[in-house]
Formats: C-alpha cells, structure tokens, sequence
C-alpha cells in the first residue's frame, strides 16, 4: 500500500504530464514547484518511488511514470474527481470548494466504494472543473484544448474546462455566473494587450484580461 504522500506525488508527475503530452516527463525542481516542497524533499521522495518501480529517470535527471505508477496514478485521479463530483452535485459544495475535500477523500482504497461512487452519480464523464475523470480501465474522454483567447471577435463558444482552478479564478467565474456549458461571444479582441470585449450568455458585454481568456477552455460553436 503506497502512503498519502506517495500517491500524491503520482498525481502529481501524471497530472504534469497530461499539460505536455509531446514530454511527458518532469524535472525535479518542476515536481517541487507544483507540490510546493524543496527540490530536496522530492529528490528524497522520487527515489522512494523509483525503489518501488513506479518512476524510472531518463536522461538529465528527468522523471517518468512506469506503466504501474501510471496506473496507480490514474486511479487516484478518478477518485478524486469522482468526489470533486460527488460533492459538488449531491452536497452542494461551491467549485472552489471541492478541491480540498476531495484531496482528504482520494486515498480511501476501498475500489468497491469507488466504482458505487461512479454508479451513483451515473457515470459522469467530467468533475465540476470539466476535467475528464478516468474510467476504471484507465480510458478517459476527450478534453477540448481551444482557449477562449484563440477566438476571434464575432466567434461564439461554450465553456469546457477551467485551467486555472485556484480559489480566486472560481471565485471570479462564479460572481459573473460563469460555469461549466455557460455560453460566451468574443465582440471583440483589443490588439494593444489581448484584453477581449464578451457577452456571457445574454448579459452585457463586459471586458476581460488576456491573462483570463488564457484560463479557459472552450468548444467553438457555429
């Protein structure tokens, strides 16, 4: 049985591996970063884990999932994501809630416990983010990977996914009633800094920075 940390780490190294899917590998200090520990303390953890077969390192000290540490690290995804779900349709937890809850949730071992989970919530194919949550056998659906700051003025589309999940983002998104499917119109795209002109389903127009169309995925509609 692998520890809390453990599993966190093949979260981790997975998750990073899915935002480069042409290097799926990740540096030591890259792990450190997006954990928020010291480059020592992943060195120290990642060498654990390659003791216990589910990391290998590549050339220049670059760090690779196993095909067993691939698929611990995908069953713990799909738990979290399937509790992220969970808490947000059937408890009524805000998006920018669910998160932490379900960090707590996700090493329960109990496959059993997951795979009711799943059935209860009638196999959802996406969490509250419109991040994909893996199938048993590890398959998961397609993502979209079109930002809204790809769009030209007059293009419509529908939110897919949120790609910054922090707790200020989803906070921002929910005050101007923006949610997974809400339905978005580029007016117009200001050349100076990239700042975009919108209508968010039948609202006024209002502006948003670069920094916020480059933070959300979309499905381009007619």
């Amino acid at each position: 049985m692998l520890s809390y940390t453990e599993e966190n780490y093949l979260k981790a190294l997975l998750k990073l591996s899915f935002q480069n899917e042409e290097r799926p590998e990740a540096g030591t200090n890259e792990m450190a970063a997006y954990l928020g520990v010291k480059p020592a303390t992943a060195t120290d953890m990642l060498k654990k884990l390659k003791e216990k077969n589910l990391v290998t390192y590549k050339k220049y000290g670059k760090i690779l999932l196993t095909d067993i540490g691939r698929k611990n690290g995908i069953a713990i995804l799909r738990k979290h994501r399937l509790w992220e779900t969970f808490l947000y349709e059937k408890l009524d937890f805000s998006w920018d809630e669910v998160h932490e809850v379900a960090e707590q949730l996700e090493h329960i071992q109990s496959a059993k416990l997951v795979d009711k989970l799943e059935e209860f919530l009638n196999f959802p194919e996406f969490d509250p983010h419109g991040d994909p949550i893996p199938k048993a056998n590890g398959d998961m659906p397609a993502i979209a990977k079109t930002l809204l700051s790809e769009l030209n003025a007059g293009q419509n589309c529908k939110v897919a996914a949120v790609k910054d999940t922090s707790t200020l983002f989803l906070q921002y998104l929910e005050k101007l009633k923006i949610t997974i499917g809400t339905r978005i119109k580029v007016l117009e795209v200001i050349a100076f800094d990239g700042s975009l002109n919108i209508q968010i389903e039948n609202e006024e127009p209002r502006s948003v920075s670069m920094k916020f169309a480059e933070s959300l995925f979309i499905n381009q509609l007619p």
